[in-house]
């Protein structure tokens, strides 16, 4: 029997393959289904079933070309309502695997078709479970995401409190419990670093399994929550509707364009420009009103974030050899509408004379010695959490999540030093301000880690919370 855990780290998202005998099941695939196609070919099996925890918000799964590229069925639990073939399964219905069985649990609360699936060996004995959205390590799902007008999410964390204590609860203690996500996932609020536990350790440490009321859990799993990013719900409705395969969205997008025929396209479709490069290669050159967002930070999350149209066309400026891999990434979260890519690269761009811009980044020691001079205008871009727990004196926290809602804070007319913890974000934030036409914003490059380990005494211009 094998169990793989094939985890994305840029969505922290963990999809699962499971194979008994030369029969395989995969659990919450993501878009590009030939990695579970490829892997069955490997080990000599057949995919005999792909089963969906949940209509998922933070990515666009694979489950629709996965079933046509195998012939195995798509399995839900009860209340799913999709718009394609699929088995929406009864509570407790068993599908065998092997010798061993997947039995259905159907968990309502994160959702109300959130499901989890037990895996059962050949003597019936629970040896893992796959919890989706339901439990995850350290923490449970977020109850607000399917609410509607008949249904808060009060109501949905009283249904969770009554799934996890009437179905996972009374498992045995050394079941495994695989969740759908790892910490840095926007489905909940503080998962932990690890993916897998035993769900006994699990009945120790996480706060929602602790005896308590109903009331008592409802006010926990309710309380801190932050909107979700805007691209959820429209990630529902793709899961639920199925989308266009990713061949043809890699076939439009996987598109070599010339500077003149980049800056055409452009302009006759209103294309957003996001430069996927390094923060630091971005600030010394960029196509003016070109948005960074670094392939190797949080990427696909924060592009869902920070861009509310789904269908906006989009050109690529990328590090040559990584456009597919960045068109890839774009497509697990429903932006399928990349017209191109700049071949060459920014070089090229520069090569061909075109306008090119810059942001000011400064080292974390230039900063405090003008901290130090004389007021600044400063602006920390972090989680409230994070600024909450320690920041520099007089800085404004405008969370990147929601710098359009803000944009008031940033005066042209002055330098406005930006900052997040490491420069990430950060420099996110100074592309969206030149774009917009904040022209004197200065990016602190390392971000509040590196201020914070300056030589400048910290009571100058750190502010620490006793909280």
């Amino acid at each position: 029997m094998i169990i793989e855990q094939i985890y994305t780290g840029c969505l922290a998202q963990g999809a699962y393959y499971i194979q008994v005998g030369n029969e395989a099941a995969v659990i919450d695939p993501l878009r590009d289904a030939q990695t579970y196609v490829g892997k069955a070919a490997r080990n000599k099996a057949t995919i005999k079933y792909i089963f969906e925890t949940h209509f998922h918000a933070d990515f666009v799964s694979g489950h629709v070309e996965l079933a046509a590229k195998t012939g195995a069925p798509i399995i839900y639990g009860p209340k799913a309502n999709p718009a394609f073939e699929a088995i929406v399964a009864a509570d407790g219905q068993e599908f065998p695997l092997g010798n061993y069985t997947i039995r259905v649990l159907h968990t309502p609360g994160h959702t109300m078709e959130s499901t989890c699936f037990l895996l059962l060996d050949e003597n019936g004995r629970g040896k893992a479970v796959f919890t989706g959205d339901t439990l995850f390590i350290g923490d449970v799902g977020r109850p607000d995401l399917a609410q509607k007008a008949d249904l808060t999410m009060e109501d949905l964390a009283g249904y969770l409190f009554d799934s996890l204590r009437n179905k996972l609860l009374p498992l045995p203690d050394d079941v495994i419990v695989y969740p759908a996500h790892g910490a840095g996932s926007a489905c909940g609020k503080n998962m932990a670093k690890e993916t897998f536990d035993t769900l006994g350790h699990q009945k120790e440490t996480n706060y929602a399994l602790q005896p308590q009321t109903k009331e008592q859990f409802i006010a926990a799993v309710t309380d801190g929550l932050t909107p979700p990013p805007a691209y959820f719900p429209e990630n529902v409705r793709l899961n639920k509707m199925g989308v266009e395969s990713i061949g043809e969205v890699m076939k439009r997008g996987n598109h070599p364009l010339s500077p003149d025929a980049f800056e055409q396209i452009a302009n006759e479709h209103g294309a957003l420009v996001i430069d996927t490069r390094k923060p630091q290669e971005f600030k010394d050159g960029f196509i003016p009103r070109s948005i960074n967002i670094g392939i190797d930070g949080d990427f696909a999350p924060w592009v869902g974030t920070l861009i509310t149209d789904i269908n906006q066309p989009i050109l690529l400026v990328a590090t040559p050899g990584r456009e597919e891999e960045v068109i890839t990434r774009l497509s697990r979260v429903g932006y399928d509408q990349v017209l191109g890519y700049l071949e060459g690269g920014f070089d090229a761009w520069k090569a061909a004379g075109r306008e090119t811009d810059h942001i000011e980044s400064i080292p974390a020691e230039e900063f405090a010695r003008r901290y130090e001079a004389g007021k600044l205008v400063v602006r920390d871009v972090r989680k409230g959490s994070e600024y909450e727990a320690e920041h520099v004196e007089g800085a404004e926290n405008v969370p990147l999540a929601y710098l359009s809602e803000h944009m008031e804070l940033f005066p042209s007319d002055k330098p406005v030093y930006v900052h997040c913890a490491g420069g990430y974000r950060s420099m996110i934030a100074a592309s969206i301000l030149k774009s917009r036409g904040v022209d004197r914003v200065v990016d602190i490059a390392g971000g509040f880690g590196a201020i914070a380990k300056t030589e400048v005494p910290k009571t100058a211009f750190v502010c620490q919370n006793s909280k």
